[in-house]
């Protein structure tokens, strides 16, 4: 086939040049991506953050296809050429299986996005299944177990699923593009140039060190500034608390749903179809959330104003040993009006930048090797004081969600707010006060 070309703000141009690539693009199941944001709430906090899964697979698999014209030229006794179209079309459909809103919707409705990329791949009735069928009878089930992580060869598993893979390395450049985050820009060019394969993966040369370092760097720095932000995680809890009112009265009111958010029952009843799961997109509900705005149940209407024109929770910082007592702060809120089961939520963020491999967890990551002059492989905290320094610790916080209204002074509750706001200092709750300051 010619070669076709998508023209791409992070990586110039996106190349397919095979048949196969390019149908699955066309698919309808990939289609889809392009109605589902990449960034899910971040887009209230980072305005330019509207992109979409679709660009980001895109951009996965650009990398990935340069990366196999590296190793087809330079390391062809160590990689397998027969392997490429595996690579690209796991690349390009790690991601396919996203919902909408798809990291809270999964907390809430149990789905997880890696198993159904996993049903859709594998799946007769989706096209994507049929187009890979062509390749040879095995080929769905064989991408299938990329995402999967039990493919036998360790080169496109890590490739595709690693602590430095072809999934990070773009969505990293993408987000920090479309929200203006500087910070998590990295030299893609120079990882490219000293990537490399190794009998059980992928392995980095040591004179790129700095490279890989910077991009560890930029992943803890995108987290802890973009990813985390407490505004970001407002509206996720908004959306959280909306979603959870919707299914708690959904009993009730099931005409009401029927009429209003139809491709939601499937979802409330606990009866999935692939069908019924890719019927739902951002757009969709968004469109079910405007609607709500209007519902004779007066949190449902609430949460759906306060989500849709972004009016968004407060927050305050705590640490474990103080969590028994936000129960004082959730009585103030029920006392001024708001049900505490829908208008507060703790949300906790943590990650892990780096690791090393430690096989007695449950999900071992598999660590970054770097390759010596010699020839020797050694791992990448051991040659980086940086990367030492972030390998193996957890960073984030714990957070609690309520109303900005409690933090403001009104008449009638003027009693409940003074009280409320006198457990936060400097945006941090101080626990339950001891007889003596109560004194």
């Amino acid at each position: 086939m010619n070669e076709k070309v998508f023209r791409d703000p992070v990586h110039d141009y996106v190349h397919v040049d095979h048949p196969i690539i390019y149908q699955l693009i066309n698919s309808k199941e990939f289609q889809r991506l392009r109605r589902i944001k990449q960034l899910g709430t971040s887009g209230f906090t980072f305005h330019g953050g509207e992109h979409s899964r679709f660009s980001h697979c895109l951009g996965a698999y650009e990398i990935s296809r340069r990366i196999l014209s590296i190793f087809e030229v330079k390391y062809a006794d160590q990689w397998n050429s027969d392997e490429n179209l595996l690579t690209m079309a796991a690349a390009l459909l790690h991601d396919i299986g996203h919902g909408a809103y798809s990291h809270t919707f999964e907390g809430l409705f149990g789905t997880d996005h890696e198993k159904m990329t996993q049903l859709i791949i594998t799946s007769p009735e989706t096209e994507v299944n049929q187009i890979l069928i062509q390749v040879a009878p095995d080929f769905p089930n064989r991408v299938a177990s990329v995402i999967d992580h039990t493919y036998p060869n360790k080169q496109v598993v890590q490739l595709i699923s690693s602590q430095i893979d072809v999934d990070r390395m773009d969505y990293l450049l993408r987000d920090a593009y479309f929200t203006g985050a500087s910070y998590g820009k990295f030299d893609l060019t120079r990882i490219l140039r000293v990537i490399r394969p190794i009998e059980n993966g992928i392995a980095f040369q040591q004179n790129g060190m700095h490279a890989v370092e910077d991009y560890v760097v930029s992943r803890y720095q995108m987290y802890m500034q973009v990813y985390f932000h407490p505004a970001t995680r407002a509206m996720e809890v908004l959306l959280q608390n909306l979603l959870k009112r919707a299914r708690t009265i959904y009993p009730d009111q099931k005409e009401y749903f029927q009429l209003t958010s139809p491709r939601l029952i499937p979802f409330f009843e606990e009866e999935v179809t692939i069908q019924d799961y890719l019927n739902l997109d951002d757009g969709v509900m968004n469109t079910y959330f405007q609607v709500w705005m209007e519902s004779p149940d007066t949190i449902l209407s609430d949460l759906a104003q306060r989500y849709i024109n972004r009016k968004v929770f407060k927050s305050i910082l705590f640490t474990e040993d103080k969590r028994k007592d936000l129960a004082i702060l959730k009585e103030l809120i029920n006392e001024v009006g708001f049900n505490p089961t829908y208008y507060t939520a703790i949300h906790q963020n943590f990650d892990l930048p780096y690791d090393i491999y430690r096989p007695e967890l449950e999900k071992p990551r598999t660590q970054i090797e770097m390759i010596r002059k010699d020839g020797h492989l050694a791992e990448l905290s051991q040659l980086s004081p940086l990367v030492a320094a972030l390998a193996g610790t957890r960073y984030g916080d714990n957070r609690f969600y309520f109303p900005k209204e409690m933090l403001l002074a009104t008449d009638l509750f003027s009693k409940q707010v003074e009280e409320f706001t006198s457990y936060i200092s400097n945006d941090y709750f101080t626990g339950k006060k001891d007889s003596k300051e109560q004194l």
